[in-house]
Parts: structure tokens; C-alpha cells; sequence
């Protein structure tokens, strides 16, 4: 008699297993590991500030991964969350809301998983991060404001039988904060032979809020005492929803400083875990990834430059008590993508930003080089 034939009959059994989806995903998830393993660690830069401070700055170059930005890890971790939760299936487009360096760094790994992508972007993205994104294999498609993106990326999806990623979503949930691909481990192991080997503050910028949340997460878990600064920008809802207490908040306009700040609290951004916020004025920021850029030879994004004057003032504030220690922040991409946004002059002065004032105190603040 056949063994199953003795179960009541009540009993349900439906089988949806495939053996060829599930060798498609596997191979995939097999490249994505593939590609982590080609991939060298991103270096510590340290910033030379006057030895009699004892105080050391450091900079996390996350310029250096293959795509070029942060957002290559955050563009990895995303794609595997899809492919091991059984979201993706052959020849289903991936689409997701991006003011660009994550779509960047999605469309190198789509591209590198042979799965059509599409980025919806905000009208005035830098054409250099388009012709990236172009070039990578993806699409891109644009909406008016960055308040829209969210949105059209959904309503695509589902028109075209695709899957929307939501970045500002899952972006806390799809990085592994205690090991795999974790900036955070990474950074902290990097920092063991440092003359201040456990920092005094980790300085991070908000996007998604997933890099926060991986650095405040770890440090808790490891019982550090190392504080968490988060710099916002204008035109973002992160900072006043944080002192507030309230994440409905929401702002009018979109960041001016792409890849950081958003209308709104994004559900990634975990607040509890950010111990203090810095609010950077735009003109700062573009002024300090200048300042930064002028002595490293080489162009950096104005999100480096918000993290830059927020590390700054922790280091002021620092000396001011007499303390020593160290600071990390995060290098988050080449300048060369806004050769014509924060780095061309007529368009700076359109903005109506004055950098004079700020390139002035960044040099007597944060002498950099100077011994």
C-alpha cells in the first residue's frame, strides 16, 4: 500500500518547486560571489592634520569598487535579497528609484547577472551618471522631482511585470551589518593598527539610511564606545525628523546634493541607532569636497564634502575639550561625475552658493597636510 494513501484525506499538498528557476538563481547568486571575491577590499585614506591635535581622520574610499561608488555594496546586497527571497525570474526587468550612483552600480551588477534594468531618475541628474547607467545597460526614465520616484518606479514595475527594488525600503535589511560585504566590519578591521584603533566618531551622510544603520547596528552589537554622527543636507527630511521624534516629516523640494538627503524618512533610516545629526548647508559641502579634492589631486562628490564639514566640527569640538582620537568618514564617489554640477563655476553661482566663506574655514579648521 502506498504510504501517503494513509494520511486523512484533509491533508493539502501543493508543489510549486523548479528545479530550472532554482539553478537559474543559484547560478546567479554564484556570480554575485564571484564578484565579491574580484573585488579587493576599498582602502583607508588617512587626511594628514597637525600632529600636536592626536587626532587622526580617516576617509573609507568607496570610490574604488568596480561601479565606482557606496552603492556597489548596497547594489549587491539588494540583488541577492531578490534572488534568495525568489522575487527574480529570468528575462523580469529589475526597476528602481535612484538619483543615480545607486542605479549606477545596480546597472553594472544587472548587466552582470543579464537581467534588464531600468532607473527612474529625477530631471537634472548629472548626464555623466546617465551615460553611466546607459552605458552599464540600463534605462533610464525620467520623472520631474525625486518626490516622484518611488512612485513611477512602482507603477513600472507592475506594468511591466518587473520588480521593483526600493532601495529606501530594504536598503537596512538587505546588508548584512555583522559580516558579508559589511562596510562597517570592514572599516573597523582596517583601523586595528591605528594609533586610535576604536574611532571617537563614525560620520556618515543619509541616503537610504542603510549605511547608518550598518554602522550603529555593528557598534552596539561589538559594545563600542564609538558615537554615530549622521550629516544631512538642505531640502531633507532625515535631520528634523530625527530631532523631532517624528518620521512623517517631510520637505518641499528634493536634495541638491546628489546621493544624500530625501524629502522624506525613508523606512530604512533606523534613527535609534544615529547618536548625534549635523545639518550641512549645500554651499559647505560643495566648498569642502573642493578643499578635499585640492589635496588629494583628485575629484570627490559633494556627499563627501557634507561628511567632511560634519567631521570637521566633531574634530573642533574635540579639541575645544582637549580630547584626542580618531574619526572616520566615507569617500562616496569620484567628482569627475559632476564636472558640470558642483565642479563648474557659472553653474555653483546659479545655485547662488558662496563658497569663499566656507573654503576659508575648512582651511583654518581642517588643515589638511599641514604638520
Amino acid at each position: 500500500m502506498d504510504d501517503a494513501a494513509t494520511w486523512p484525506r484533509s491533508l493539502q499538498d501543493v508543489d510549486r518547486s523548479d528545479e530550472a528557476l532554482r539553478a537559474w538563481v543559484a547560478e546567479r547568486i554564484q556570480r554575485l560571489d564571484a564578484d565579491g571575491r574580484r573585488s579587493a577590499d576599498t582602502h583607508l585614506v588617512t587626511l594628514d592634520l597637525p600632529a600636536h591635535w592626536d587626532i587622526q581622520l580617516y576617509l573609507k574610499d568607496e570610490s574604488t569598487h568596480a561601479s565606482g561608488s557606496l552603492k556597489h555594496r548596497l547594489a549587491r546586497s539588494l540583488f541577492l535579497l531578490a534572488l534568495v527571497n525568489g522575487q527574480l525570474r529570468p528575462g523580469m526587468p529589475v526597476i528602481e528609484a535612484s538619483s543615480g550612483s545607486t542605479a549606477v552600480s545596480e546597472a553594472h551588477v544587472a548587466r552582470m547577472l543579464d537581467i534588464p534594468f531600468i532607473a527612474v531618475i529625477p530631471r537634472g541628474t548629472s548626464r555623466h551618471k546617465v551615460s553611466l547607467i546607459e552605458a552599464a545597460g540600463g534605462r533610464c526614465h525620467v520623472v520631474e522631482s525625486a518626490e516622484c520616484m518611488s512612485r513611477e518606479a512602482r507603477r513600472l514595475a507592475a506594468e511591466q511585470g518587473g520588480l521593483f527594488l526600493d532601495q529606501f525600503t530594504h536598503a537596512e535589511r538587505a546588508t548584512d551589518w555583522r559580516g558579508n560585504n559589511s562596510i562597517a566590519v570592514s572599516a573597523l578591521a582596517q583601523l586595528e593598527l591605528e594609533p586610535h584603533p576604536v574611532p571617537r566618531w563614525i560620520v556618515v551622510g543619509a541616503g537610504t539610511g542603510g549605511t547608518s544603520a550598518t554602522f550603529g547596528r555593528l557598534l552596539r552589537y561589538r559594545r563600542l564606545p564609538t558615537a554615530l554622527c549622521v550629516a544631512d543636507v538642505e531640502n531633507s527630511a532625515f535631520f528634523d525628523g530625527w530631532v523631532q521624534g517624528d518620521p512623517s516629516v517631510t520637505t518641499e523640494h528634493g536634495s541638491r546634493i546628489e546621493g544624500i538627503g530625501r524629502p522624506r524618512v525613508e523606512p530604512s533610516f533606523v534613527p535609534g541607532v544615529v547618536d548625534r545629526m549635523i545639518r550641512v548647508p549645500d554651499a559647505a559641502s560643495v566648498a569642502a569636497a573642493r578643499h578635499l579634492s585640492d589635496h588629494l589631486g583628485r575629484r570627490v562628490g559633494a556627499s563627501t564634502g557634507t561628511n567632511l564639514v560634519a567631521s570637521a566640527q566633531l574634530i573642533a569640538q574635540m579639541r575645544a575639550r582637549g580630547e584626542n582620537g580618531s574619526v572616520l568618514t566615507l569617500l562616496c564617489d569620484p567628482g569627475d561625475r559632476y564636472t558640470d554640477t558642483y565642479f563648474d563655476d557659472d553653474w555653483v553661482a546659479a545655485q547662488g552658493w558662496d563658497l569663499g566663506p566656507w573654503r576659508a574655514a575648512l582651511e583654518r579648521e581642517l588643515p589638511l597636510g599641514r604638520r
